[in-house]
This record gives structure tokens, sequence and C-alpha cells, in this order.
């Protein structure tokens, strides 16, 4: 089967990674408990807008935030583990344009299982026979425009369960969904 994978906050740990910079930056002390909601990396920090952040974010260490993100513990295997069963790893995310190169390099860095990388906001345009991602908006729409595909929501405090998903809290939930698919 095609599945259809998302990155940050599901396979690298964005909050974190952000995080990281901006404490060592401004001298704050931030931690991963903190976010609860989609737009925290606005909301605590001293940022204005997204936009401000995400100029903040695209030169730390002379690459953007993107390339700099740690892999989920176990993540990484999860995905081999997927791939070694037969699945092809479609890799759907959505970045600002000045991450698209650090987004190849961090999915050949870490040794993520793909041969597709597709960076986009509709997501739902891929077509895959499941979908995992932890986007509160991308949620719905997989479910509005692929009705008749397996979504699965990665469990995390800034999204809630979405009509239409199966809710998974790590990656052996989803293998167990994935293997019942198949």
């Amino acid at each position: 089967m095609r599945l259809g994978i998302d990155l940050d906050g599901v396979v690298a740990d964005f909050t974190a990674g952000w995080m990281r910079f901006y404490n060592a930056a401004y001298g704050t002390d931030l931690k991963v408990d903190d976010s609860k909601n989609w737009h925290d990396l606005v909301e605590l920090t001293h940022f204005k807008d997204i936009a401000q952040f995400w100029d903040w974010s695209s030169d730390l260490e002379g690459r953007s935030v993107f390339w700099h993100l740690d892999a989920f513990p176990g993540a990484v295997e999860a995905l081999q583990g997927l791939h070694d069963d037969g699945h092809d790893i479609v890799i759907i995310t959505t970045k600002p344009r000045f991450a698209v190169d650090d987004t190849h390099d961090w999915v050949r860095r870490h040794g993520i299982p793909t041969e597709e990388i597709h960076i986009t906001e509709d997501k739902w345009e891929i077509d895959c026979h499941v979908y995992l991602d932890d986007g509160p908006f991308v949620l719905p729409s997989l479910v509005e425009h692929r009705p008749d595909r397996t979504i699965c929501r990665y469990a995390r405090p800034w999204n809630r369960p979405v009509p239409g998903t199966i809710t998974v809290h790590d990656f052996d939930e989803f293998r167990e969904v994935v293997a019942a698919l198949a």
C-alpha cells in the first residue's frame, strides 16, 4: 500500500527543535509540554505573527529549523519496518519555500525509506491508501477529499479527534492499522 506520511509532529520533532533554538537565542525555558496549540510558535514567543517566526527560523546556524530537527524515537525504524513489509512510504509535508532543500536533505540524512517527497498544502492531492498526519487543518481536508481512504490522526495536544479518522498514539498503533488493512 501507499502510506502518506507527514513529517513535522509525526516523524520529526518540530516543537522541540524550534524551542531549542528559541531558548538559546532568547534565554527562555520553553518545554515541549508547554505547547498545547497549533499556533504556539507565535503564542509562546515574542513574534507578532507567523511571518516573523518563519523569518527567524529560516536561518539558524546557516540552515532552516527543519534541517536541525531530531526524529522522534522509533519513527524512522517504524517507517523502515513498514517499507520492509512491502509498503511504499510517501512523504507528504507542508513547508515554507525556504525549507524545501533542507527537508529533502533531512529525509536523506535520516534514512527515511522513500522515493517520493511531496511538499504541498493540499496533501489530499497525493493519492495514498493510508494517511498519517497531525495537522488539525489537514485532517478534515483529507477526510473531505479522500473519504474512501484510511486517514489516521496522530494524536497530539494541538489536535482533536476528527470524524472519519482513526486516532493513533504512536507508530505501533499505526502499524497495527496498516497490518489490519493489508
